[in-house]
């Protein structure tokens, strides 16, 4: 009975289900349309054999599994709509351990299921039914943040039509889409240049209008025969409506073992999802506490 009930669990997962636990409440009392979608496909064969048995954003950085800190970064900008793109052998996992969502707080918590490794935007276009024509709040499932996207997420909603990126300074721009920058104006993004040209990556932080679905569907893979989201930034970038901004404090990835290590020890020094008032929310306890 209980394979069953787990098949068929996992069953929903398949056919994009809706979990609600019939709350809906902003720390502050703020009421938003925006909708969130956390990105958590692939294999992550950057981090074999851990990624073995498990997907790679059920795995723990400190405290807590990794895909908590982009549903805390929503969460904390107002942000309650979410859907998980998941992927691989262990998608029902994330059923198990995230639930309805009743450990954020959410309104609605959906799942959906990518098919391979097509890329980021591959991933993305799987939520367009349920974003229904609304802006939203992509974050990658590895990224996490010393503090919060309160002010980018008020900043693209006061913005007509388009896209808002986050950009942060790095060691190592060759790894990210990187931005070619000239007197604050972004003049292209190149995906992993082997001659990156400004010391700045775009962060998994990404802000869309209804369009981006269009988007995507215009876009080709590319020699990594994925859809590549930088293709889609690029086009916003085109018509004249892509926006940035520069992210504050700390930002890493967690999809290798260098940065996996490296998001731990930054999450156990100094906290991540920090919010005025708050700092770091507190770690969710066992069931019943």
């Amino acid at each position: 009975m209980a394979v069953v009930n787990y098949l068929l669990l996992f069953h929903q997962i398949l056919e994009h289900r809706l979990f609600s636990n019939g709350r809906f409440s902003h720390p502050k009392g703020e009421y938003t349309q925006m909708k969130g979608v956390v990105l958590a496909g692939g294999k992550g064969s950057r981090l074999f054999p851990l990624t073995r048995v498990t997907n790679k954003h059920l795995l723990p950085v400190y405290d807590r599994p990794m895909i908590f800190y982009p549903i805390q970064t929503l969460v904390d900008a107002g942000i309650k709509d979410i859907i998980v793109v998941t992927g691989g052998q262990n998608s029902g996992d994330f059923l198990r351990l995230l639930s309805n969502g009743k450990d954020f707080d959410l309104h609605r918590i959906h799942y959906t299921y990518q098919e391979g490794e097509g890329g980021i935007a591959d991933a993305l276009r799987l939520a367009e039914p349920f974003v229904e024509g609304e802006k939203i709040c992509v974050v990658l499932g590895d990224n996490l943040i010393e503090n919060n996207i309160i002010e980018a997420k008020r900043a693209f909603e006061k913005q007509p039509k388009g896209a808002h990126i986050l950009l942060k300074e790095v060691p190592d721009p060759e790894r990210f889409g990187c931005p070619e920058i000239s007197n604050g104006r972004i003049l292209g993004i190149e995906e992993k240049s082997k001659s990156p040209k400004s010391k700045y990556a775009v962060t998994g932080i990404y802000f869309y209008d209804q369009s981006v679905f269009e988007k995507i569907g215009k876009t080709k893979p590319s020699w990594r025969n994925e859809l590549e989201i930088t293709d889609v930034n690029n086009m916003y970038l085109r018509e004249g409506t892509l926006t940035h901004s520069d992210l504050e404090g700390w930002w890493t990835d967690a999809g290798t073992f260098d940065s996996l290590l490296r998001a731990t020890n930054m999450v156990a020094e100094s906290g991540a999802n920090k919010i005025p008032g708050r700092g770091a929310p507190p770690r969710h306890g066992r069931d019943g506490e």
